[in-house]
């Protein structure tokens, strides 16, 4: 299978290119820069510049996987709120100019979205079927963000959203959440009692490996089935690497310190991940405990 992916050399884009080359398929990772590979299943084919035409690279292509974007783990400045929503438009819309000169449509274009396009809620309970977006930069990012994927409809091409949780794993935000905890300084975050939906980075992996092969479309939720709250969630990374759990930060002053961002960490959302049970998805990691026992002891 020939599939290309923007955003390849990301965290969760390396995760893909790594499980995808170790079953034999071709990857083309669509990459700004000239670059070669020693693999040789492995391609980088350059996009977004004035003098490239990656189509010419991609006929016959059978899925493309959206990751492109700015990183929102930085603070929240107009300047980079308005990088973090270009970013994703802009990529979009060059799959969407590829996909339209290809002779031969992909079978599935997948674009990573957020559960964040839902807003956050302390009672609620989000599948996507749920009708509420929030109000927040997030959540206006997401809806923007869905509704340029949305386009590619429009050429017959079937399209998944995968809305994202928390993505545990070796990088992204996890590195961040343990690090407090092995300086012996972990502790709740906020009040606790918002939702932490998470998914390990080899289930979402799987799961978008069942996408392709599969015939659903529209929002998939890339969330294990079993959401936390942020104190279990603190708990269970205190019991993993055997440290104490009692230094909390108060929502003031991670305020202070990061700004709008903060309420990736204070605010948060219990989404379960409807569609992709519906679908016959498997999860190997379902609870909390076993994903971070698996990743931190590893790292």
């Amino acid at each position: 299978m020939k599939i290309a992916i923007s955003g390849g050399t990301g965290f969760i884009g390396k995760h893909l290119t790594q499980y995808f080359l170790n079953k034999g398929h071709d990857i083309y990772i669509l990459t700004r820069s000239q670059k070669t590979s020693a693999e040789k299943n492995l391609h980088f084919v350059q996009w977004m510049t004035e003098t490239s035409n990656p189509a010419l690279s991609l006929e016959g292509v059978d899925v493309i996987i959206n990751l492109a974007g700015k990183s929102i783990n930085d603070r929240w400045t107009e300047e980079a709120k308005k990088q973090i929503i270009d970013s994703r438009v802009q990529s979009t819309r060059a799959i969407y100019s590829i996909i339209s000169s290809l002779r031969e449509k992909p079978k599935v274009f997948i674009n990573a979205s957020a559960i964040g396009l839902y807003g956050t809620s302390l009672t609620k309970t989000f599948t996507e079927q749920s009708n509420e977006t929030g109000s927040d930069f997030l959540a206006e990012t997401v809806e923007t963000w869905e509704k340029e994927a949305s386009r590619i409809q429009e050429l017959n091409v079937r399209t998944v959203f995968t809305r994202f949780g928390i993505v545990l794993g070796d990088e992204g935000a996890l590195s961040k959440m343990v690090l407090p905890y092995k300086l012996f300084a972990g502790g709740s975050l906020g009040s606790g009692q918002q939702w932490v939906s998470w998914i390990h980075v080899m289930d979402l992996v799987r799961l978008i490996e069942h996408i392709i092969f599969s015939t659903v479309s529209g929002p998939v939720n890339a969330v294990s089935p079993n959401p936390v709250t942020m104190n279990e969630f603190g708990k269970t990374i205190g019991n993993v690497l055997s440290r104490p759990h009692w230094f909390p930060a108060p929502a003031f002053a991670l305020k202070m310190v990061l700004g709008e961002m903060s309420l990736l960490i204070l605010e948060g959302q219990k989404v379960l991940p409807e569609k992709a049970l519906e679908d016959g998805f498997t999860f190997t990691y379902p609870h909390v405990d076993k994903a971070l026992q698996d990743i931190l002891a590893s790292s």
